[in-house]
């Protein structure tokens, strides 16, 4: 008789020391983190429901493709946080206690959440900032390699730059900071001593660390029980998605040809917060909870539960007018654009303010 463990129970006792922290931090992370991995079953199972449900739920989409999205305008905004939260129902502010664990306990998140929310946090505070921001810093074409024309210039080496982001760039993100900030030193998200970490968060990175070892020693006895294969099949494949997944979700947001970067002389938090950019997955945006098109709000209000951000994106478009941004264009198409076209940033007719292009 075989026994068949399922990988979310195997993640359920080494993430559960890990969630109560992370969820009373961000409720929006921790629902993608939790529901990317489950993608395949949510679709097999509710992918009509989910259909109906995202038909009833749709944004108005930009007429046409990106061709027809202009760039965001970089004037002073007419509105203030205060202005776009007035616009939301306030009940769209309150988590239920229930329903985000009921979420949690189909999929449960992955036990190094903990330690990406230190800087997912940051990352928020300097959104669309040249020097701060901490992921897909977008850098000035001196600072790109000799060879970046020669890999980007032909569909063959962009075609195995995204398959090699899909499945490494996670992974060597976390370990060496890869296309995070530069810093003086040696950067990890597993060392607590890491200038990415304050005094106040090495406690919490050594725990998320100890919660690592604890997962790999259960991969080990699963091992010397199953057979390397079976613990490739029920946990590295899942993994290997999700990790594309989520470079891929967080990749479009942030990288596309309307969106601003702003060096100090003009970075305001606002103004970095709107540069980024909603995407449509067609269902994979309700199989993911609408993190895919409702981003925006996501920087504005980190903390809103995701199951009131569809009707809170719905009441601050009017608000943001042309500063709000969504790309109709199909996630395949769009990734093949944004890596032929969003080599580089330049300065634009504004000092302070850049924006991307592709010509060497």
């Amino acid at each position: 008789m075989k026994i068949r463990i399922s990988p979310l129970i195997i993640h359920l006792w080494v993430s559960s020391l890990d969630f109560y922290w992370i969820h009373h931090q961000n409720y929006e992370l921790v629902d993608l983190l939790s529901h990317a991995i489950a993608v395949s079953r949510n679709m097999c199972t509710n992918g009509k429901t989910a259909a109906k449900e995202r038909k009833k739920q749709e944004l108005p989409r930009h007429a046409g493709s990106s061709a027809a999205m202009q760039r965001s305008p970089v004037d002073k905004l007419p509105f203030t946080l205060g202005d776009i939260k007035k616009a939301i129902p306030p009940h769209c502010f309150r988590p239920s206690v229930i329903k985000s664990f009921s979420y949690w306990s189909t999929t449960s998140p992955l036990p190094w959440a903990s330690c990406t929310l230190l800087c997912h946090r940051r990352h928020h505070a300097n959104t669309g900032s040249m020097e701060n921001d901490e992921v897909y810093v977008a850098k000035k074409k001196s600072a790109l390699p000799w060879y970046t024309p020669y890999v980007f210039g032909n569909p063959v080496g962009r075609l195995v730059y995204i398959v090699l982001q899909l499945t490494l760039a996670w992974p060597l993100y976390l370990g060496f900071n890869l296309s995070g900030q530069p810093y003086p030193r040696f950067t990890s998200h597993y060392d607590p001593y890491s200038p990415l970490f304050s005094d106040q968060e090495r406690i919490q990175v050594l725990i998320s660390d100890a919660g690592i070892l604890a997962m790999l020693f259960t991969l080990y006895k699963l091992t010397a029980a199953f057979g390397f294969w079976w613990v490739v099949r029920v946990y590295g494949v899942p993994l290997l998605i999700l990790n594309a997944l989520f470079v891929l979700i967080t990749y479009l947001h942030h990288t596309h040809w309307v969106l601003p970067h702003y060096d100090s002389s003009e970075w305001e938090w606002l103004r970095g917060s709107l540069s980024t950019v909603d995407r449509d997955y067609g269902i994979l945006n309700h199989v993911l909870h609408n993190v895919t098109d409702t981003h925006v709000l996501h920087h504005l209000f980190p903390t809103m539960p995701h199951y009131h951000a569809m009707e809170a994106t719905k009441a601050i478009r009017p608000i943001l007018g042309e500063y709000y941004k969504l790309d109709p264009t199909s996630i395949i198409k769009a990734t093949w654009r944004e890596a032929k076209e969003c080599m580089y940033v330049e300065p634009g007719n504004c000092n302070g303010i850049y924006w991307y292009n592709k010509k060497f």
